[in-house]
């Protein structure tokens, strides 16, 4: 049998309260416990006496008996000298998951193209004001005289033919 050491959660709504218990590793949270062995109380403030409460003579019994103690449960052990912890290193803990990943990437592409459309709009803008610039500042083309043509000479042979009416 795995002999756990764990809190089980006493309490109201939204106002919890801790037993530290020794109960059996198979049973559930707030289960048959085997002893109980004192409280934990997270709403008073950290720095008061009455938080964590203990029976330190029957937890270094258990332990002595092959009790595991939680995560939680080996913290306060650890505060009250019976027990050390080790501190522990996740480095993927803070890392974003793959969804997250792909979504940032999706956002910073779109930001990219985003960008680069404002660019080339910046551009095209900046080449049309200098268009604008250069035609303004040129001097007006000179003003040609308009080339006045003559009327072709009408052929004779259509001036001679008699009206027949």
């Amino acid at each position: 049998m795995a002999v756990k050491m764990r809190l089980m959660r006493m309490g109201k709504k939204k106002a919890p309260s801790y037993r530290v218990v020794v109960v059996d590793g198979r049973s559930p949270r707030d289960g048959r416990y085997i002893e109980r062995l004192g409280t934990y109380d997270p709403l008073l403030p950290k720095d008061s006496g009455e938080r964590i409460k203990f029976s330190e003579e029957r937890v270094k019994h258990w332990l002595s008996h092959g009790a595991q103690p939680t995560d939680r449960v080996l913290r306060f052990l650890d505060v009250a000298g019976i027990r050390k912890r080790e501190a522990r290193v996740n480095p993927q803990k803070g890392e974003p998951g793959k969804k997250r990943l792909e979504r940032e990437e999706a956002k910073k592409t779109a930001a990219e193209e985003k960008a680069k459309a404002a660019d080339e709009a910046k551009q095209a803008a900046a080449e049309a004001k200098k268009a604008a610039a250069e035609a303004a500042a040129a001097p007006p083309p000179p003003a040609e005289e308009p080339i006045v043509e003559e009327p072709a000479a009408e052929p004779e042979a259509e001036a001679e033919q008699p009206a027949s009416e």
